[in-house]
């Protein structure tokens, strides 16, 4: 009998959600790599960059998955904490990644954290906001755990601002990526809630306007791969 594959739909249900992760979770970073194209890994360059960790640092890396950018931000020497709702992601990534100094894996709700008040020097969350079900909440607790004057780094799928490039992004997303999903991934139906994530999800200048709303400063943003993604940083407000 063949595995019943967990679907999230844009209800965004959190037991459905972690459920779909956790039977991608094996094969996740390699699926994601090929329907990029390969940009994950210039994504996550960037997104590492702009967390700029340093040693002594207390890192939130949310939405962590394996662990891939979580091992990248503890080559500095900082400490950080790998969290994600999926317990099967922080299982693979535990399994992956345990033996990494500075490197703890955690099971995490975006909009409950299991931390305390400005724990964290820099709060980060990369293709994870659009999952949550209450991102607006999620955002308010992010600032909760950063110290003040802390930093908020996301990296998140957006939209491309030229009408030419949106309209080959929007081919590819409907009819390329269905295909290749279905060759490489276990569960090519959580590619399909992907799609549907990525067109309802807010453009650039509304994510920053719910930063504001939720307290941070100093927000701003920029595109990466013409908008395919955007990078957004803000800053906890001083004390």
């Amino acid at each position: 009998m063949s595995e019943q594959h967990n679907r999230a739909d844009l209800g965004k249900d959190p037991q459905r959600v972690s459920g779909m992760f956790d039977q991608v979770a094996q094969n996740y970073d390699r699926t994601n790599t090929v329907l990029s194209l390969g940009n994950d890994k210039l994504w996550r360059v960037a997104t590492t960059r702009a967390v700029a960790p340093r040693p002594g640092q207390r890192i939130l890396d949310l939405a962590a998955g394996t662990g891939a950018s979580s091992v990248a931000l503890a080559r500095s020497g900082a400490e950080v904490v790998a969290a994600d709702f999926s317990p099967g992601m922080i299982a693979e990534g535990a399994r992956r990644h345990g033996d990494v100094p500075g490197l703890s894996f955690v099971e995490a709700d975006a909009t409950a954290l299991p931390f305390g008040d400005a724990e964290f020097d820099t709060v980060t969350i990369s293709f994870g906001l659009r999952n949550v079900n209450d991102p607006r909440a999620a955002l308010a607790e992010m600032r909760r755990v950063t110290k003040p004057g802390g930093r908020l780094v996301i990296c998140e799928f957006s939209h491309p601002q030229h009408p030419l490039f949106a309209g080959v992004y929007r081919f590819y997303n409907d009819r390329v990526l269905p295909l290749v999903a279905k060759g490489v991934s276990s569960n090519a139906e959580a590619y399909d809630y992907l799609n549907e994530s990525i067109k309802d999800w807010p453009d650039q200048r509304t994510l920053s306007t719910w930063l504001r709303e939720a307290g941070w400063t100093d927000v701003a943003y920029r595109d990466l791969t013409f908008g395919i993604v955007a990078l957004h940083r803000a800053r906890a407000p001083q004390a």
